[in-house]
């Protein structure tokens, strides 16, 4: 078990936490934690109000609906976001700048990344790698609804 400092739990007079870790802890001093001020706490996003139905990215393979919460983030330094890729949909072949998640929600897709191509179901998360080409396509007879997580790249 590794014991890591929460500067959350200090304040509340809690000392450590103890969690797993499957690598030895990092050496060197943590980067400080600059708390959220109160105007910047928090964003709250409905995602009926970012929703909106186009062609899916990378190719436009067949139609989507996308919600670009995270584009409503001012100053984010990640994207979040939901797509319902429609019967017969892919999100096309594309190189990655960065590493991405697919989260599915619902309806069954085959993830791809370089060679090699894997069935997904809802629960189930793709973890793909900076630098792998990599695409998504719903099979089945519903809608494959996605979360994409992923860092902005500046």
């Amino acid at each position: 078990m590794t014991t890591i400092l929460i500067p959350a739990l200090l304040a509340l007079g809690q000392t450590a936490i103890a969690v797993p870790s499957a690598s030895p802890p990092a050496t060197g001093t943590a980067a400080p934690v600059t708390p959220a001020t109160p105007e910047r706490a928090m964003v709250i996003v409905d995602e009926a109000s970012v929703r909106r139905d186009e062609p899916t990215p990378h190719g436009r393979i067949g139609m989507s609906t996308a919600y670009r919460i995270s584009d409503a983030v001012p100053g984010r330094t990640m994207e979040f976001r939901k797509r319902v890729l429609h019967v017969g949909a892919a999100i096309g072949a594309h190189p990655l700048a960065h590493d991405e998640v697919y989260y599915v929600l619902s309806g069954e897709g085959l993830v791809s990344s370089g060679t090699q191509a894997t069935p997904l179901r809802a629960g189930m998360a793709a973890y793909l790698y900076t630098g792998a080409t990599v695409g998504i396509r719903q099979v089945g007879k519903t809608p494959l609804t996605l979360i994409v997580a992923y860092p902005v790249v500046r």
